[in-house]
């Protein structure tokens, strides 16, 4: 049909990529140019830039009334992302350039020189595009990068308008312009840090290398200068590189989150936030656009929260529900946004505002009613799902004497760590899950692997009493199994069941 022009793009809802049909119309009225398809503001004000690129470009958009349509309709479109495929299929309908082959996909903004800018979450666009069957892909030169580690589809980086109608079929002469980079929200990934550093305290770096074995979450509890955010920052050193399956996965968000070419890593990532952070800002969200939060950039990686009881409990209990189910949705009024979130979870904390209870020296001045309320903020249901929960003492001349002569260093630690993951994978062979953290209890308890009752006589009775729950239960047997791998055994004695109570408990 003449006056139809069709290209494809990309819309993003949360990490959730679905394929938009652009289609461009021209017809003999009024010059004009509109864009249907529930666009937000941003997608709105293409017209302005599509027009003045295209001018620039050297192809001018005719004086007629151009409609842009977007299908299907009813899905929220978001940013500037649609620029060009917007632009394509204008020239498509005009006859600059011919029918675009099946199979093609156009993501980018436009700058009014006629540049193609990068766009965040270039990676889990191409990555829906692939899975809709698309080929190949039309990019900015700023998202090359990134969009080359989407495997299984052709990436075509432009600079202009120009670059990509030329590509197209026009018949244009290519003039030579400077590509417009994406801004790295970070610096590449730092260089894992010493365990050997960590003197002192070797029940603490032993609870370090459990919970790097079985993926299991960790309070340090101690006063201020302990070592605590020492054994926090040495964590993500520990775990070993992401496979290509969970690297993508980890790219997707980076990229979402704007971190350009940096979004690639094979290093499990590492979130910090400040102890001022919002609710939206840890889960995610958004009112227009729904962005990740630290949890799901922490995917497959560390998750620290230092000075843990200076967060607002409401932000803490948000916590819950990702660590059960390794997920996050958030509802918006401009729909439902899914991010996962399988993270390891290490909290630190003063044993009250002062720092002083319970430890040698200047007496604590804090009130009881001010030590309560203060570790009142790591509730209860949250405290149920953190597996190793242990006191960091304050280090002494003799304890750093005792750790002079054989210290556990990184490439040590991570030997361990390395061999106990590779019998959790022979085991769980088969299975949804790769490591004990994430195997859920009714698998542990079934019969054809469950522990002897004479293994499990301290839980049994621990559950009886009241003294645990029936979550705590199975956390301690995860902890068990992966006590088991370290030392290479098959399955869990009764000394790795008490083990992994101590280590629970030892607060």
């Amino acid at each position: 049909m003449s006056g139809i022009g069709r290209t494809t793009a990309v819309a993003l809802l949360g990490i959730t990529g679905r394929m938009v049909e652009v289609e461009a119309h021209l017809s003999s009225q009024l010059p004009s140019f509109s864009i249907i398809g529930l666009p937000d503001a941003a997608l709105g004000e293409a017209r302005e830039r599509v027009r003045a690129a295209a001018s620039n470009t050297g192809s001018a958009l005719p004086a007629r009334r151009i409609t842009v349509n977007l299908i299907p309709a009813s899905v929220p479109k978001h940013g500037s992302g649609f620029d060009l495929a917007i632009a394509m299929a204008v020239f498509v309908a005009a006859g600059v350039v011919p029918a675009d082959p099946a199979g093609t996909v156009h993501i980018g903004e436009l700058g009014l020189d006629g540049r193609v800018r990068p766009v965040p979450g270039i990676i889990p666009m191409l990555a829906a595009a692939r899975e809709a069957g698309a080929e190949r892909a039309v990019v900015p030169a700023g998202n090359a990068a990134e969009a080359s580690f989407v495997p299984g589809i052709r990436v075509e980086p432009v600079v202009t308008l120009r670059d990509a109608a030329i590509l197209a079929g026009a018949d244009l002469l290519a003039e030579p312009a400077e590509p417009v980079t994406a801004a790295a929200v970070t610096a590449a990934d730092p260089e894992p840090k010493e365990l050997a550093d960590v003197v002192g305290n070797p029940t603490a770096v032993r609870a370090l290398v459990l919970a790097a074995a079985g993926g299991h979450h960790v309070l340090f509890l101690g006063p201020p200068g302990a070592g605590k955010t020492m054994l926090a920052e040495r964590l993500p050193g520990l775990l070993p590189d992401l496979d290509p399956v969970t690297a993508l996965e980890v790219a997707a968000i980076r990229s979402l989150a704007g971190h350009g070419a940096e979004s690639w890593t094979v290093r499990p990532p590492y979130e910090h936030p400040h102890h001022s952070t919002s609710p939206v800002a840890l889960i995610g969200g958004g009112s227009r656009l729904i962005l990740p939060g630290a949890v799901s950039r922490a995917t497959h990686g560390v998750l620290f929260l230092d000075e843990a009881t200076e967060f607002p409990r409401s932000v803490l209990d948000t916590l819950r529900q990702p660590l059960e189910s390794g997920t996050v949705t958030i509802h918006r009024a401009v729909g439902r946004a899914h991010f996962p979130a399988r993270f390891q979870l290490v909290l630190a904390a003063n044993p009250c505002p002062c720092g002083r209870y319970g430890v040698p020296g200047p007496p604590c001045e804090c009130p009881p009613l001010a030590r309560r309320r203060y570790l009142g903020r790591l509730s209860g249901p949250l405290l149920d799902r953190i597996d190793v929960r242990l006191a960091v003492p304050r280090v002494t001349p003799a304890r750093i004497r005792s750790d002079v002569d054989d210290p556990m260093t990184t490439a040590v630690a991570r030997e361990r760590v390395d061999a106990a993951r590779a019998a959790m994978s022979r085991r769980w062979r088969g299975t949804p899950w790769r490591l004990n953290a994430h195997v859920p209890g009714t698998h542990l308890r079934s019969a054809d692997i469950a522990l002897p009752t004479t293994t499990t006589r301290s839980l049994d009775v621990g559950l009886e009493r009241g003294t645990l729950t029936m979550r705590g239960y199975d956390r301690i047997l995860r902890m068990a199994w992966t006590l088991a791998d370290l030392a290479g055994e098959e399955r869990p004695d009764t000394d790795h069941v008490r083990q992994a109570i101590a280590l629970r408990s030892a607060l």
